[in-house]
Order: structure tokens, then C-alpha cells, then sequence
């Protein structure tokens, strides 16, 4: 019975943050904190791009796993894996809002924010990654756990948080990886694939826009994305974060070396999963030339742009940790 609780918790908290995270967007288009300019930038073909989805699919998955810890089992832990998710959720969220709003672009991956932070400079980036550094230790130690766990517990949501935002280069292709990420840790348990609902759902839901290149997550939404996925996985067995952990450190320290753009466009299975749903031709998802101007339908004129299929997307993102695809 437990088991079948749980499984409606989850449900209703998917179906929950699907219908947040549209709604924030929605209302942030239409009233866009600070204004249009604040969260509109130029991609290399000097097309607008919105960073506004980041921000809706943040609240729209909290609200999804506020709505879980609620419902859940009440000896399933749900309500404490609740509050380690949003916690993860807000504090990654916020830093990588604070990057893509404050963020300069000077200084690109770990390599360059330390390097600048040795010369006396803190970047934007630098403060990102101590503030989601300290985001994951406060979300572990509310998930609960021996030291050892904690501390494994608090890389994952860190490292998570910064995985994923190196794959926010071309429009899906995070929330993809987002997908396969929770299918991998469906596999390890039930009970942290169902933590993993509300996240995923919410940016499904928002996944038209992204793939119809009307809007991106920036750092805010991948950052977001990925401390949560880091954060639903901490109810996994030992041995499996380990592992875990493990390919998460190895990805990290493989993209200061290699781009993975161009691993994914010389592997046809991978070019095929990241072509899947994305324009082909020059058209914008609203059938918009991507070099007319104006905004049909009454959409914001901050609202657009990644680059086409077959060009490098420069992203939005401002100083984060991902280092320079090409």
C-alpha cells in the first residue's frame, strides 16, 4: 500500500509541476521581472533568446515536489527528500540566475574562474560554484545519512548541477540528458525515480519552447535541473552514488578537454537523440524567419532564440562553468 501511495504521490506531483512551471512561464513573458531587456540576449546570429524558462521550470518543480513530500508515505521520508529538493532546486536556481543576469563571459570553466580567483578576481562563476557548493551540503544533511553519505550525498547535487548545464548548448538536448539521467536512476529504485517526477515533468512540459527555440534554461534551469536530479538519486544504495559520482567527475573533467558538440555530431546515434524534435531549416518554431523581426502572436519580444542545427550555439549563459565548446 505504501508502494501504491508513493506512486500516486509522484504522479500528482509530476501532473503538479507540469502545470507550475507552464504557468510561471506564461506569467513571466507576460510581466518579465526587471523587464524584457533583463532577460533577453543575442545569440551569434544576433537573434533574441529568452532565459525565462530557467526560472519557471525551477518554481514549477518545487512545486512539484512540495505537492510529493505532502502526499508521500508518512515513514517513506518523504517530506525531509521533499525539502532537500526544493532546497537543492532554490539554492542552484538562484546562483545560476545570479550568473546569467550578472555573468560577464570573460572567463569560461573551472580552469578559468580559478585562475581568475588566484589572481584576485571573483567572477560571477566563482560565486556560482561555492554558492551550489554550499546548496548541496544543506540539501544533503536535510536528506539525512552517516558523514560519508553527506558528503557523497552534497557532490552529487553540486556536481549534478553543473553536468547538466554543460549540456545547454543546443536547444533539448539538456532536458534530454535530463531523461536518460532519471531513467538511469529509476533503474537504481523506485523511490528515487519517483523523486525524480517532478523535475522531469517540469521541464517536459516547457520542452516545446525549448526545442521550438523560442526560449533556453540558461544556468538557472540547468543548474536547477541537475542539483535536483543529483538530489533525487541520495536514497540510491552506497555503492550506486559511488558510481554515480564517479561518471559525474569523469564527465566534468573529460569537457575541459573535449567538446561534447562535436563528440555528439561525429556519433550518428547521438546526432540522431539530439537532432530528434529540433527545426531543420532556417524557420524559427513559431514559423517566424530567424532574421525577420517583430514578434507574431503577441509573443515578448525577448522571446526566441537558439542558433539552427547545423551552427554553434553561443550560449546566453554568462560566466558559468562550461567551457568553450569550440
Amino acid at each position: 500500500m505504501s508502494r501504491a501511495r508513493g506512486l500516486i504521490a509522484a504522479a500528482a506531483a509530476g501532473t503538479t509541476a507540469a502545470g507550475a512551471a507552464r504557468l510561471a512561464y506564461a506569467a513571466a513573458n507576460q510581466r518579465p521581472p526587471g523587464g524584457t531587456k533583463t532577460w533577453s540576449r543575442t545569440n551569434h546570429r544576433g537573434e533574441p533568446v529568452t532565459l525565462l524558462e530557467g526560472p519557471a521550470l525551477a518554481v514549477g518543480a518545487i512545486a512539484g515536489v512540495l505537492a510529493q513530500a505532502g502526499l508521500g508515505p508518512a515513514r517513506s521520508g518523504a517530506a525531509r527528500s521533499g525539502a532537500a529538493m526544493a532546497v537543492a532546486a532554490a539554492g542552484a536556481a538562484a546562483f545560476g540566475a545570479y550568473d546569467d543576469l550578472a555573468g560577464s563571459g570573460d572567463r569560461r570553466g573551472f580552469r578559468g574562474h580559478l585562475s581568475a580567483l588566484r589572481n584576485g578576481e571573483v567572477t560571477t562563476g566563482t560565486v556560482k560554484l561555492g554558492g551550489i557548493g554550499v546548496t548541496g551540503i544543506i540539501s544533503a544533511a536535510l536528506a539525512g545519512g552517516s558523514p560519508g553519505d553527506l558528503v557523497i550525498n552534497a557532490a552529487l547535487v553540486a556536481g549534478g548541477a553543473n553536468l547538466l548545464n554543460l549540456f545547454d548548448l543546443r536547444p533539448g538536448r539538456a532536458i534530454k540528458v535530463a531523461v536518460a539521467s532519471g531513467a538511469l536512476i529509476s533503474a537504481g529504485g523506485y523511490r528515487s525515480g519517483s523523486r525524480a517526477a517532478a523535475p522531469l515533468a517540469a521541464a517536459l512540459a516547457l520542452l516545446p519552447e525549448d526545442l521550438g527555440e523560442r526560449a533556453m534554461l540558461g544556468d538557472c534551469g540547468a543548474n536547477a535541473l541537475g542539483a535536483m536530479l543529483g538530489a533525487s538519486a541520495t536514497r540510491l544504495p552506497r555503492p550506486v552514488r559511488i558510481a554515480l559520482l564517479a561518471g559525474i567527475v569523469g564527465l566534468t573533467a573529460a569537457s575541459e578537454k573535449v567538446s561534447f558538440t562535436k563528440v555528439i555530431e561525429r556519433t550518428s546515434a547521438l546526432r540522431w537523440l539530439d537532432m530528434l524534435g529540433r527545426r531543420q531549416g532556417g524557420q524559427r518554431g513559431d514559423g517566424q524567419s530567424p532574421l525577420s523581426g517583430g514578434s507574431p502572436g503577441g509573443r515578448p519580444p525577448g522571446e526566441a532564440e537558439f542558433t539552427g542545427a547545423a551552427t554553434t550555439f553561443r550560449s546566453a549563459k554568462s560566466t558559468d562553468l562550461t567551457p568553450p565548446e569550440e
